[in-house]
């Protein structure tokens, strides 16, 4: 047989690439691993398609995927992460602006909302946030009689902030997959990740006033225990330097004074430091560490090599020429074909992992966007936004699995689902916004000259 034919020349690209798309949530649906799926379907459909000569183009896209200067921000901003985890940081982080906090209806919550904007901003690891949440933060939030629902929705929205507030793993992946700077994607999305964090605190507030029952204030006794010069000492030391870390590695990044490689480095480097200097550095915590970010990473990059011969032969096959052809039947023009594609986005986002949804989907969509001349860094935001409901959404939103599985036992699954529903709503209002107003994300690039 020869290289350059086809091995079934009667079947039509487009039919193979359909095939290809519904072969992968086959496999996916009878438990196959992702990775797998999209590597056996866009290798079968691909040798269908072209022959072996698909085997000779992909040494060079997996290379390109291993070589990625760009990417090694990814291992080392999750060592970040999982360094104040288990060092016990975010822990101390939490109960020091709870107690801060507890005076106010609802500061509990609040203090979890804060800790989630601190450790999205550190990491970018959802689970790495709503485990440790969940663990310190659900029990006295019952004992103290805040609703189960409020309680469970609170923490799970609050982990999945790190994945819209730079250095956000989401955000990494989307500029190699578009093509766009991580640093201007790390400017665009600060701003939308801090509306979206107001929006939670104005609801947290909000139910302060009309259901106090719900978010109740922390006893006065309890909160008379530690004196205001303590407490103001525990902030000092346990609050400023997780904040300076932050300041240093974001603004290293978006002022242009370090790369995201570099800046993740010095990010990993200082929360060790910071570990080290509250005596919790230890080689067992080191160890853990360094096995949870391997796994971690090992993961991440497993699932992108794995969808180099799904791209490679979806595009060969002309699939991009299929859903060009699907997106002109779209009323309402580009606008609509904009709203058309988060609305396919959202409905993904209760089926599949964001980094499916990413090397899957937003390949197929992306180049109508492009040629028509839109702003890359807004679409990337509204799609980052879009993609951080996904961990809420049931049956598969990972935040709830996360929480489920460190819950006490009178936590039930209907609490957990009950609990993110609001907060659901309220990230569409956050999108709706950004949709309307798309200066949200770009102004903070355009006026850096990003």
């Amino acid at each position: 047989m020869a290289h350059n034919k086809r091995v079934f020349p009667q079947m039509e690209n487009d039919v193979l690439a359909m095939l290809m798309v519904g072969g992968f949530f086959l496999l996916l649906i009878t438990g196959i691993p992702v990775g797998i799926s999209l590597a056996v379907s866009g290798l079968v459909c691909g040798y269908l398609g072209f022959g072996p000569g698909l085997f000779n183009l992909l040494p060079a896209r997996v290379y390109g995927v291993v070589t990625n200067y760009t990417l090694l921000a990814l291992p080392l901003f999750i060592f970040m992460g999982v360094m104040l985890e288990k060092s016990r940081l975010a822990e101390d982080l939490l109960e020091t602006i709870g107690l801060a906090m507890g005076g106010l209806r609802g500061g509990m919550a609040l203090a979890i909302i804060l800790v989630g904007v601190l450790m999205g901003a550190s990491s970018g690891i959802v689970g790495a946030t709503v485990v440790t949440a969940g663990l310190i933060a659900l029990r006295p939030l019952i004992k103290r009689g805040y609703d189960h629902g409020v309680s469970c929705g609170v923490i799970c929205a609050s982990g999945t902030l790190g994945q819209i507030i730079p250095p956000s793993l989401v955000l990494i992946l989307l500029a190699d997959i578009m093509g766009e700077s991580v640093g201007t994607l790390f400017a665009a999305a600060l701003f939308p990740g801090l509306l979206l964090s107001g929006l939670f605190v104005l609801y947290v507030l909000g139910l302060g006033l009309l259901a106090p029952k719900t978010v109740p204030a922390i006893p006065q006794d309890e909160r008379q225990a530690l004196s205001r010069g303590e407490l103001a000492k525990r902030l000092v030391k346990v609050v400023l330097p997780p904040i300076g870390l932050v300041i240093a590695v974001l603004g290293s990044i978006i002022g242009g004074v370090a790369a995201p490689t570099e800046a993740a480095s010095l990010g990993a480097f200082g929360s060790a430091l910071l570990a080290l200097a509250s005596g919790r550095l230890s080689w067992n915590v080191l160890r853990q560490v360094s096995r949870a970010t391997l796994s971690t990473s090992a993961m991440v990059f497993f699932i992108l090599i794995c969808s180099q011969p799904f791209s490679l032969s979806f595009r060969g096959l002309g699939g991009e020429h299929m859903v060009q052809e699907m997106f002109a039947f779209v009323p309402g023009g580009l606008e609509g074909q904009i709203l058309f594609l988060m609305l396919i986005l959202f409905v993904l986002g209760f089926f599949l992992e964001w980094i499916e949804i990413s090397y899957i989907a937003l390949p197929m969509f992306l180049p109508i966007f492009a040629s028509a001349g839109v702003d890359m860094t807004w679409i990337a935001i509204l799609v980052a936004v879009n993609l951080q409901t996904s961990f809420l959404t049931p049956p598969f939103g990972w935040a709830l699995f996360f929480l489920k599985g460190v819950a006490p036992p009178e936590i039930t699954t209907g609490d957990i689902y009950r609990g993110v529903v609001p907060f659901i709503m309220i990230q569409l209002v956050g999108l709706s916004m950004l949709f309307f107003f798309p200066g949200i994300a770009t102004w903070l690039p355009n006026a850096i000259g990003w």
